[in-house]
């Protein structure tokens, strides 16, 4: 069956402080507030697609990605104003990967990591 072909998905991050991540996603990375749920559940607005903020005990035990951002020509000075704000970016060694000013390379494709303050890792890349 491929019904959820057709279907908008969204990312959903868990947290254990609601009001620390609401600081944390709506001033540090300036999404936009959608709608405020019940227990404190936060939705923001990305692009054509939303991201869920929801207080849970299992927050920041996820070690992979847990929301991507599609940046294109943009990440650069997105990711340049997130390191203004004090957010600091990860650093991961790949081959043939090089990594300069909080920024990851390989092939012309850029790749920016950090984490949320629960420990939840979010990524830019400029596709």
């Amino acid at each position: 069956m491929s019904a959820l072909r057709e279907k908008v998905s969204s990312a959903i991050v868990a947290v254990t402080d609601i009001g620390r991540a609401r600081r944390f996603y709506s001033d540090t990375l300036g999404l936009e507030l959608e709608e405020e749920g019940m227990e404190g559940v936060l939705v923001y607005k990305t692009g054509t697609t939303h991201l869920v903020v929801y207080p849970s005990e299992f927050a920041g035990t996820n070690k992979a990605n847990a929301v991507v951002w599609d940046c294109g020509a943009d990440l650069d000075a997105i990711a340049a104003d997130l390191v203004a704000k004090g957010l600091e970016l990860e650093h991961y060694d790949m081959d043939g990967v090089t990594y300069k000013d909080g920024v990851h390379e390989a092939g012309g494709f850029k790749m920016v990591w950090f984490k949320d303050p629960d420990g939840n890792v979010l990524h830019l890349n400029s596709a």
